[in-house]
């Protein structure tokens, strides 16, 4: 396998590299860094003992692969600086949010393979959830490839791209909220005289159980909850006050806010 290049190794990109050496037991000398921040560099060589660099034009000549992973506002101006150096060789596979197959083939000078995808931060422990959608020119062993490559930090799924804007609402930004509402869930405990510490951990791992009941039960979760939800018990008395509220709305709404914004990236 060629080299793996990652332009971009803020808390995304080192999550990703960082889960494919230590779940995927990919050797450290299979990739190079490359960020702008020294002390980024600098860290992510003592941690992971990767080679790094400084100069994304460095990128091109060494790895057939290169993930980019900087932000969505920095993306134009390098892209556009290495597109010279960018043949049919190379793979670019883009974690960059918001944007688009046919951006990234605009500022990429049209010759690279493309893959874009949707991770979310729980990749870091293995557990992460990875959307990915190939652009026209990628060929069915990149797929298998970037398939490979992320099912080791996770969960991988393809989808059409008229998807993306969704994905990264529910699963990109997703954990933010599933941690809102578990730290909401805590502060309720905390409030019924359950210590912190104790509140967090109950809340933390109530809400692990449930997602890998559910996963590997196979069960529709208003079964679930009809399973949990004896007639008259306690479990009913909390349903029963959040089917009157105004929850499922207000995550609703979350979720377009965020759809929302991912679609002004991709405009931007």
């Amino acid at each position: 396998m060629d080299k793996i290049g990652f332009l971009g190794v803020g808390k995304m990109g080192e999550a990703i590299l960082g889960s494919l050496i230590r779940t995927a037991g990919m050797p450290p000398s299979q990739f190079i860094a490359c960020d702008t921040n020294a002390g980024r560099l600098a860290l992510i060589r003592r941690r992971y003992k990767v080679k790094v660099v400084d100069d994304a034009d460095a990128l091109p000549e060494a790895c057939g692969t290169i993930f980019l992973a900087i932000k969505p506002q920095d993306l134009d101006q390098v892209l556009e600086s290495l597109a010279p150096a960018l043949t049919r060789k190379h793979l670019l596979v883009s974690i960059v949010a918001g944007k688009s197959l046919a951006r990234l083939q605009e500022l990429s000078g049209g010759r690279p393979r493309l893959v874009r995808v949707m991770p979310n931060l729980n990749v870091a422990v293995g557990a992460g959830m990875c959307v990915f959608t190939p652009g026209a020119t990628a060929r069915a062993a990149d797929r298998r490839l970037v398939a490979k490559l992320l099912s080791s930090c996770g969960e991988a799924l393809e989808l059409d791209e008229q998807h993306f804007d969704a994905v990264t609402a529910l699963s990109g930004s997703g954990p933010a909220f599933f941690a809102y509402v578990m730290q909401a869930m805590a502060r309720g405990a905390e409030a019924l005289g359950l210590p912190a510490e104790a509140a967090r951990l109950l809340a933390n791992q109530t809400m692990l159980g449930t997602a890998k009941t559910l996963r590997e039960g196979g069960q529709e979760p208003d079964a679930f909850i009809q399973t949990v939800c004896s007639p008259k018990g306690t479990t009913a008395a909390g349903m029963a006050v959040l089917e009157k509220s105004t929850v499922a709305r207000a995550l609703e709404r979350t979720l377009k806010a965020a759809a929302r914004r991912s679609r002004e990236l991709n405009r931007g």
